[in-house]
């Protein structure tokens, strides 16, 4: 019989950004490596699992399809909490969707956790003369929001799985140094002098 606990660890990941960025196509291209020309609209929030290799431990992620359109705002902020990861999407051939960024930033910031790994992904640079959002501007925006960011293509599964093995990563990291400075106490000796004491639980 299969072991239940079949993984090392289990991420919570979202997806946000405006409606129609490809949120859903960015996420069905990692999970089930296939792709629709067809614009279907989330309906609340959808999700899937797929488990990959961080670091030599066996990693599930939870991966969270969330709605962008405003009427469905409530819902979707319920599935902020609890997650590690949130990508903010945009289209690069909608500068409107870039200029929501922060907005959807100020979301994360409103009702996720405190210290959620952030990532920002411009989507569908196979449109290439449709272009409305340069890297550059996608650079100078992840610079300014001190976040990773990535340049994506859902339908020539250009960057996605970098992109989703990046934040995960991220995340491990993260959680390490978390756990190791649970594990570690200062103390104070004397005036201006300190030692490190391991806790022993």
């Amino acid at each position: 019989m299969a072991e239940f606990n079949d993984y090392d660890y289990l991420f919570k990941i979202l997806l946000i950004g405006d409606s129609g960025v490809g949120k859903s196509c960015v996420l069905l291209r990692f999970t089930d490596d296939t792709f629709f020309e067809s614009y279907i609209t989330t309906i609340g929030v959808d999700f899937k699992i797929r488990t990959i290799e961080i670091e030599g431990k066996t990693t599930k992620l939870q991966i969270w399809d969330t709605a962008g359109q405003e009427r469905f705002k409530t819902i979707t902020r319920n599935y902020y909490k609890g997650a590690q990861g949130i990508f903010l999407v945009y289209d690069v051939t909608k500068q409107s969707s870039f200029e929501h960024i922060e907005k959807w930033v100020d979301e994360v910031e409103n009702h996720g956790e405190k210290n959620v790994t952030k990532f920002l992904v411009g989507n569908k640079i196979d449109l290439v003369n449709e272009r409305q959002v340069s890297t550059e501007m996608g650079e100078e925006l992840a610079k300014r929001l001190g976040v990773p960011f990535i340049e994506t293509s859902a339908k020539n599964n250009t960057n996605i799985g970098e992109c989703f093995y990046k934040i995960a990563g991220e995340i491990t990291e993260k959680m390490g140094t978390t756990e190791e400075e649970t594990k570690t106490e200062v103390i104070t000796v004397t005036k201006g002098s300190t030692i490190k004491k391991k806790k022993c639980c």
